[in-house]
């Protein structure tokens, strides 16, 4: 399938692999060489069917094949072949992270040391937290803070509440009792091929020593697996010699202060920044907006009535996320409203948002949320 990031280019096929076309050519071609008609139940028919078969199936892998050469449809270990062409690699998945406060019952004489790798859990699950350094429980202390990370890349480490991780796995001499003072974060997925597509097509700007927008929006995205967008702000929209990069993360989500300063660090390293550039990352600006819609249907469609409000109410939700993955997107209420309609709706009245344009490093975000049924109507 052809990746939504070319929507110009045309689909294309290496080698027909329509069974009725197939069919068609090669019975008649045996027809008009031996000059006999082959009936349904003829078998010869029968035994050319079987080579169709296998002709359909090698030419459905010649066409996979050779559409793996192009970035419009590499997927997996191919995209990974194209993108090393360019001496681009797919980002890998990284760990969850979180502080974890290790608790004496009573302080004792001398220092408890707490080794690196010291495991943690939620008491459930395969999900392990270890320290990543050893800690020391001062003498006549009782408590100590060490970082620690998930034993398994990825995002299911993320997401384990204040006080969540709880249960040491590993025995101490001591008894002692831990929970994560901050919420799990940090872990990643592999990039997927979308992302990686796009990093691998914009590459080429990396190569300039100038400094252009593209370049900083290539190592900006590099920067982790999970960045979607990236707004890169420099004159004349603002004071010459200076650079605004915001980077956006997956689902609309904003960046964390680690992520901010990840990407800082790779776009201000003296091998990529120009010398006189005053490079800065900043989380985007979010553009609040009261959504407030109402919906009606159609009263002929009664019976359905309990679906198409899921099905609507859903579409309003799915509004949300595509109006707030990607920066500078102006604040579209004619979006909503066709997807509305698509979904079931017979008519809508989208109380707010009004249409607002909005800046490249700007994004729109709900403060709140109203979908209203109005109920059936004729006609």
């Amino acid at each position: 399938m052809k990746s939504d990031l070319f929507p110009g280019l045309a689909d294309i096929i290496f080698a027909e692999k329509s069974a009725e076309e197939i069919e068609s050519e090669i019975i008649t071609l045996y027809e008009q060489l031996s000059e006999r008609t082959l009936a349904k139940g003829d078998p010869i028919r029968l035994l050319l069917n079987t080579f169709i078969l296998i002709i359909i199936h090698q030419r459905s892998l010649i066409d996979y094949a050779a559409k793996q050469n192009l970035l419009a449809y590499a997927e997996g270990d191919y995209l990974d072949h194209l993108g090393a062409l360019l001496e681009v690699t797919r980002l890998e998945a990284s760990k969850a992270m979180t502080i974890l406060k290790f608790a004496l019952s009573e302080a004792q004489a001398s220092v408890v040391t707490i080794p690196a790798g010291t495991r943690v859990s939620a008491g459930g699950g395969d999900i392990i937290f270890a320290t990543i350094e050893a800690g020391e429980i001062s003498a006549g202390d009782t408590e100590a803070l060490i970082t620690a990370e998930c034993t398994t890349a990825g995002s299911q480490g993320n997401g384990f509440v204040i006080g969540q991780l709880k249960k040491l796995v590993d025995p101490f001499p001591f008894e002692m009792s831990v929970i994560n003072t901050t919420e799990t974060y940090g872990g990643s997925d592999d990039e997927n091929d979308e992302n990686f597509r796009e990093r691998i097509q914009i590459a080429p700007e990396s190569f300039s020593v100038a400094g252009p927008r593209g370049a900083y929006e290539f190592y900006a995205r590099s920067a982790h697996q999970d960045i979607i967008d990236v707004a890169v702000v420099g004159p004349p929209d603002i004071q010459a010699g200076y650079v605004r990069i915001y980077p956006l993360m997956r689902n609309g989500e904003l960046p964390s202060r680690e992520v901010l300063d990840t990407v800082l660090s790779i776009c201000n390293a003296d091998d990529v920044r120009p010398l006189t550039d005053c490079v800065s990352v900043h989380a985007p600006e979010v553009v609040n907006y009261a959504l407030n819609v109402k919906y009606f249907i159609d009263r002929a469609k009664a019976t359905q009535s309990t679906e198409l409000q899921a099905a609507i109410e859903a579409s309003v939700r799915e509004w949300v996320t595509w109006q707030r993955s990607k920066l500078g997107r102006d604040l579209n209420p004619s979006e909503l409203n066709h997807r509305m309609i698509a979904a079931g709706a017979k008519r809508t009245e989208i109380n707010s948002p009004a249409f607002k344009v909005l800046s490249a490093s700007q994004l729109a975000i709900p403060s709140s949320t109203t979908i209203t049924f109005g109920g059936l109507e004729d006609g």
